[in-house]
């Protein structure tokens, strides 16, 4: 099946504000679906070339952080961050968006994880610490919006917990604690669809519990 096509003389912005706007898409005569999104017109996925969207880089990057301290097991380390649409403090994975001046760096998605694990965790990677970029663009909810995170794990050798603080919270942010979850409390959290107190997670949270039971860092 040929699929759909959209032109940039069939986009519309119906919504315009500086963290999110919303477009009309028209894809056929009298037929429309709307797109939530931190695009500006001329960077919209929905117009790019095949080829230019197997190249692109993503809005953000979501860490999975592994920290390990002497005479103690691996730990997955997750902030309860307060998500606005949900109206809760979820378990979450540090995030941020990739600033501008990441892009001239010469890893733009290290340089984004670096900074947002400081400024949410506190805590700084080291050169002896192993990040990896586990996926480099994975779309959020492309049902309704073209945002998307790279996925990049670091695994951290510290010898102790005492530099962890959410006190670089910026902005909107909101945070209320962290959780450090062994191999079977992560289990625990899979199996159970919620946190430790009973909330649900996001997709990106899933994905970091998976990684890390599953042994892949």
């Amino acid at each position: 099946m040929d699929k759909p096509s959209i032109t940039k003389e069939n986009v519309n912005l119906l919504f315009d504000s500086p963290y999110i706007k919303v477009f009309d898409l028209q894809y056929a005569p009298g037929h429309h679906y709307y797109d939530a999104t931190r695009r500006s017109a001329d960077n919209l996925v929905a117009l790019k070339s095949d080829e230019a969207v197997k190249t692109m880089t993503p809005d953000a990057v979501s860490c999975i952080v592994i920290l390990r301290t002497p005479n103690d097991e691996p730990r997955i380390l997750f902030s309860h961050e307060f998500r606005y649409p949900a109206g809760q403090f979820l378990l979450s994975v540090p995030a941020g968006l990739i600033d501008p001046a990441d892009l001239d760096e010469e890893n733009p998605l290290f340089t984004t994880a670096i900074r947002e694990i400081h400024e949410e965790t506190g805590l700084v990677v080291k050169d002896t610490d192993k990040i990896r970029l586990v996926s480099p663009f994975l779309y959020s909810t492309p049902g309704m919006t073209d945002e998307s995170n790279a996925l990049v794990s670091v695994v951290m050798d510290l010898p102790d917990l005492t530099g962890l603080t959410q006190s670089g919270a910026e902005g909107s942010e909101c945070f209320d604690g962290f959780s450090l979850l062994t191999r079977e409390e992560a289990r625990k959290v899979l199996e159970s669809g919620r946190d430790e107190y009973g909330n649900f997670y996001s997709v990106y949270t899933w994905a970091a519990l998976m990684y890390f039971v599953s042994d892949l860092w």
